[in-house]
């Protein structure tokens, strides 16, 4: 299966080797999947990147970490976040709506996550190719 192919098909099951798509994401943000209660996107943070200091109101996140190390800061206030760890390959991170958190990249390769949002958060087939992009984004 060509997975070129299946990209934004939340109107129907989809498989998909997860791994393999994330690692070789080269975009900051690209989202891959969205159905009517959740969407999936690919991330690559470079190196001393960071998602950046965020809050989802609307939205639970779980975010999959499939190559590289990375800081995870999250609390109930912007004020009040705080180092929740370390994390690297095969952690995830769950973060109910209306946390703040950020993931920064301390290793010496891009980071490569996956997010889950439980409801879809971005629109479809959005591309960030870098973090200054998904900074200007109007949604």
């Amino acid at each position: 299966m060509e997975e070129q192919n299946i990209i934004n098909s939340g109107d129907k099951p989809t498989l998909l080797n997860l791994n393999n798509v994330a690692r070789s994401n080269r975009f900051y943000r690209k989202e891959i999947w969205t159905g009517e209660y959740l969407q999936l996107t690919v991330m690559s943070i470079p190196v001393g990147g960071e998602v950046g200091l965020e809050l989802h109101n609307e939205n639970d996140q779980m975010i999959g970490v499939e190559y590289g190390v990375a800081s995870v800061y999250s609390g109930a206030t912007k004020q009040g976040v705080k180092f929740m760890g370390n994390v690297n390959s095969d952690y995830a991170i769950f973060i109910p709506a209306g946390t703040w958190h950020n993931i920064i990249n301390d290793g010496n390769v891009p980071l490569k996550l996956y997010s889950v949002y439980a409801p879809p958060h971005h629109p479809k087939g959005t591309v960030h190719k870098t973090k200054f992009d998904s900074d200007l984004a109007d949604y």
